[in-house]
């Protein structure tokens, strides 16, 4: 477990960088990109993955991220402080089996944590508003932009990504996510948000 003042700084650091587009320091779930489509669109393999969730009561609700950053900062059964990762996903909890309308609201709000962590297994959250969520091998599309992230930019993206998926005949599986690899103060142009869409394995 890093030291606090250490892992605090480190935190700061990492932030302070992201404003100007520099992730490299984070980690991010695997994937591998196993198809191209149009308007610059990917269909990525995602492997297993591990993330704290806790409900949202709306897109960009900052007590969500408050209660997740609190857990990653110590407040679970460990004590322990578990390294920020990207992207933040602002997504749907509940599977469905059919697309979610668009412009509908968000419902959960998930960190994923690090390979290592999940491995050796993560702290228990305290809060009950806090729970970990164990995520299967998911394909998805995704299509990526920069800007502002808000719900005109996120209709708008989510629109062009399912006109490129009707056209190649592909087939969500389930309701869209968003996912945010920036602070909200970042520059703007600099900014990496996604769209994804889980689809169907193509047979």
């Amino acid at each position: 477990m890093l030291d606090k003042a250490l892992y605090y700084a480190l935190t700061f650091a990492e932030s302070a960088l992201s404003v100007v587009g520099i992730r490299a320091t984070y980690e991010q779930p695997r994937y591998e990109v196993v198809g191209r489509l149009p308007r610059d669109v990917e269909i990525r393999r995602y492997e297993p993955r591990v993330a704290v969730e806790t409900d949202m009561a709306g897109p960009g609700d900052a007590e969500a991220f408050r209660r997740l950053f609190r857990y990653i900062t110590g407040t679970n059964g460990g004590d322990e402080r578990v390294a920020m990762t990207v992207p933040v996903e602002q997504g749907t909890r509940i599977a469905m089996t059919v697309p979610v309308e668009q412009g509908g609201d968000l419902r959960v709000m998930r960190f994923f944590l690090p390979a290592a962590v999940a491995k050796a297994g993560p702290p228990v959250p305290t809060d009950p508003e806090v729970r970990i969520a164990r995520l299967p091998a998911t394909t998805f599309a995704a299509l990526r932009f920069s800007g502002t992230l808000d719900a005109r930019a996120r209709e708008k993206r989510e629109a062009i990504l399912r006109q490129v998926l009707a056209k190649v005949a592909r087939e969500p599986t389930g309701p869209s996510s968003v996912l945010s690899y920036d602070p909200p103060f970042a520059i703007p142009f600099l900014r990496r948000n996604e769209i994804v869409i889980p689809v169907a394995e193509k047979r």
